[in-house]
């Protein structure tokens, strides 16, 4: 354990939408510098507003994608990428469908795979191949999660194979009929993977986020709350709101 001064750059938003508007700026700023940029997506539901914001953006001719790639932080293991439940699914809908990205450039850790361990080590050969990540998008579990990095995850890791805790199955349920269909596992890029994007984006919304939030912003560093990771990263945003 550990405690440092962090160089976060903490900004609050009067509200999710202006949050939303926030962290869609950022990411129209880098495809304007540069088309062929590489996004880090998250997926849930704090950022379906900037999801939004970026297909207003398309739509009114703002941005094109057509350069530009995306790697997915994570999908659950078992479930195949029709499944609504899935993360392919939850960005088509939300944001690939609507865009002019191309299909070859979307990029999902495949959780039907039947050798997954191999899908992870080529996942995080990938990102090197495309460049490395320009900006990584991301949201924070009520336990400190970020992608399904669970506490007491080593910092080290790359791409990876997770067990889900209770809390985290319990919160993604109201995707899935019962708590049955959670899964139990998921395969998600590793802390390290994450930190080696060149920036993040963090977004925290609502009042269930508020220790989250607390505890990231009191600067400490452990493995038992996993976002305290971004502390040791030199380009961290996080955009708040409601959590206070």
């Amino acid at each position: 354990m550990a405690s440092v001064n962090t160089n976060m750059k903490w900004i609050e938003a009067a509200s999710y939408e202006e949050m939303s508007k926030m962290g869609a700026a950022i990411f129209k700023e880098q495809l304007k510098q540069v088309k062929t940029s590489v996004f880090g997506m998250a997926t849930g539901s704090t950022p379906e507003g900037l999801y939004k914001e970026l297909v207003k953006a398309y739509e009114a001719g703002e941005l094109s994608f057509a350069e530009a790639k995306s790697f997915n932080l994570d999908e659950y293991i078992g479930i195949t990428p029709e499944n609504k439940a899935s993360y392919h699914y939850f960005m088509d809908e939300n944001l690939f469908a609507h865009i002019d990205m191309k299909r070859e450039n979307i990029h999902v850790p495949a959780g039907s795979s039947e050798d997954i361990e191999k899908t992870a080590t080529d996942y995080d050969a990938a990102i090197a191949t495309a460049g490395g990540i320009d900006i990584q998008l991301l949201g924070i579990g009520v336990n400190g999660h970020i992608g399904f990095n669970e506490p007491g995850t080593a910092f080290e890791l790359g791409t990876n194979v997770v067990e889900l805790t209770q809390s985290t199955r319990e919160a993604n349920q109201i995707y899935f009929d019962s708590i049955d269909d959670v899964p139990t596992h998921a395969i998600t890029m590793g802390i390290q993977t994450i930190m080696n994007a060149k920036k993040v984006v963090l977004l925290i919304s609502g009042a269930s986020k508020q220790e989250a939030y607390e505890r990231l912003h009191s600067g400490e560093i452990t493995t038992d709350f996993p976002a305290s990771a971004l502390h040791n990263h030199k380009d961290v945003t996080v955009i708040y709101t409601g959590v206070k």
